[in-house]
């Protein structure tokens, strides 16, 4: 008997993408379900749950977050990444608030994609106890923090901060410092 695929439901509305993203995971070793609309990909993730979903952030008839919240409301256990062409900070806290494992911004590549599923979490866990963690991590955590008591408003959040708002949108947009 022929071991089953890993599943991926892909969600995106621009059908020549989503055709061609399909082609590329499908020879990755992947059982693709392409789904042009967040109803479609409902219907097909409460038929069967899949292992992983890609799913777009903004689509007619729903918005990206709504179903990445939905997904994980199903099934936990899946694997969430939010492809977009229109990355914020605010929505990639919202994103992996709700669900998501990881939030990446058109382009991306196959392997990039296939990466995120793989990677740790981003919201992950905080330092060993012990261990103490370096000046720019514990800047970093903070800012994070910040801007996720503000629902990602950098404005809000730079004055909470006391500093300027294009400032805190260089830090922020960094990537989470090691220790």
């Amino acid at each position: 008997m022929a071991e089953a695929l890993p599943s991926i439901l892909l969600v995106d509305d621009d059908a020549v993408f989503r055709g061609r993203l399909a082609q590329a995971l499908e020879a990755r070793g992947l059982d693709v379900w392409p789904a042009a609309c967040a109803e479609e990909a409902l219907a097909r993730a409460r038929e069967e749950t899949p292992e992983y979903a890609l799913v777009d952030l903004r689509m007619p008839g729903g918005s990206g977050l709504d179903l990445v919240q939905a997904l994980h409301a199903l099934d936990a256990t899946t694997r969430i990444v939010v492809l977009t062409g229109y990355g914020s900070i605010a929505t990639a806290l919202s994103a992996v608030r709700l669900g998501a494992v990881h939030y990446l911004t058109k382009p991306a590549d196959v392997d990039e994609i296939l990466a995120a599923f793989q990677a740790p979490e981003l919201a992950e866990a905080p330092a060993a106890p012990g261990e103490t963690p370096s000046l720019a991590r514990v800047e970093w955590e903070h800012i994070q923090r910040v801007l996720g008591d503000c629902n990602g408003n950098l404005s809000e959040a730079a004055r909470r901060l006391g500093m300027h708002r294009r400032s805190l949108q260089r830090k922020a947009a960094r990537r989470r410092p090691l220790r």
